[in-house]
């Protein structure tokens, strides 16, 4: 078994993580005062990221408790229903109740509560946005936590979360595009963080990635989809044989390498037609087809639509888009 605290296969779950992407639906930079709850809805499709930058909560999820002090994050990577309070008994108010200062279409600040002990929170949502973003999503515990910001590497989470604090203490200028940039690193890192002490299973995706040979093979061949690999090429990059690459390739990730390579160009091709304005030749020319012709075939035997009508449904939606709109002044 491959231990994922190697350099190497380090290198190659890096590689999954480059390609992580994610819709920024909603941050939040909350003040909130004892005694205080707020009551998070469930949102399939989305990571929720809490990160306590002052002072300390309770994080109640999947009917458990977690207190979370200054410096902690808890990342939700399912969306499921939870709450955050001032105290275990706390009373809480569902999320789209509370009133708040609309900064923009997807940044606001929340001040909230009783007027006692202060807590301040910046808080993301983050909309799923791509296959590996999904696939790895379906590999991960419903909730990870981070206690201690201390991560062995030159205290990168430190750095981000005091940047973040900073950012967090005044509106400045600029100061939303600096905020949700450090929210999305801070997934990243919170990642990384449960990667390195998770121990890997005997299968799937994630375990594939931490292969010091496989691990190799799946991130050229996510790095390079325009590129017209054989099975002889990614065997050569795995630095195996033809025939125990592709043993060992099916018994990790589940199906053989060329099939998995024609779905993953699919999948990436459907997030792009619905998340790019590109034309789809030019999608279809990323993703390793030759013609716009097989592309098209290929897409509707694999996802049941065109890639046209993909383009036509478009995206998905941001959360700010179900918070109710304002009582109209009498």
């Amino acid at each position: 078994m491959v231990n994922p605290r190697t350099p190497v296969a380090q290198d190659h779950l890096g590689d999954g993580l480059h390609l992580l992407r994610f819709t920024g639906a909603l941050y939040c930079r909350a003040e909130l005062t004892a005694p205080w709850g707020v009551e998070f809805p469930e949102l399939e499709g989305f990571m929720m990221l809490p990160v306590v930058l002052a002072g300390r909560c309770v994080l109640e999820i999947d009917g458990e408790r977690h207190s979370l002090e200054a410096g902690s994050a808890a990342l939700v990577t399912r969306g499921a229903s939870h709450r955050l309070l001032s105290a275990a008994d706390a009373s809480s108010t569902p999320l789209f109740e509370i009133p708040v200062e609309q900064v923009s279409d997807t940044y606001e600040h929340m001040r909230f509560g009783g007027g006692g002990d202060r807590t301040q929170i910046a808080y993301a949502a983050l909309q799923v946005d791509g296959p590996l973003s999904a696939r790895l999503i379906q590999e991960l515990p419903a909730l990870i936590r981070v206690d201690a910001w201390d991560d062995g590497e030159s205290g990168a989470f430190q750095t981000v979360l005091r940047l973040l604090a900073r950012e967090a203490e005044s509106i400045q200028p600029g100061g939303e595009a600096v905020m949700t940039s450090l929210a999305d690193v801070l997934v990243v890192q919170v990642l990384r963080s449960w990667l390195r002490s998770s121990e890997p299973s005997a299968t799937g995706w994630l375990t594939a990635l931490r292969d010091p040979h496989i691990g190799r093979a799946l991130g050229r061949m996510h790095a390079r989809l325009d590129h017209d690999w054989t099975l002889v090429e990614l065997a050569r990059e795995a630095n195996m044989s033809r025939s125990s690459f592709a043993e060992r390739f099916t018994a990790l990730v589940g199906e053989p390498p060329m099939r998995y390579l024609a779905a993953w160009r699919l999948e990436q091709a459907r997030a792009e037609l619905a998340s790019t304005t590109d034309s789809i030749a030019s999608i279809s020319t990323r993703v390793g087809y030759a013609s716009e012709a097989s592309f098209g075939r290929a897409f509707k035997r694999h996802h049941g639509w065109t890639p046209g009508a993909v383009r036509r449904e478009g995206g998905g939606f941001g959360i700010a888009a179900l918070r109710p709109p304002p009582a109209a002044s009498p």
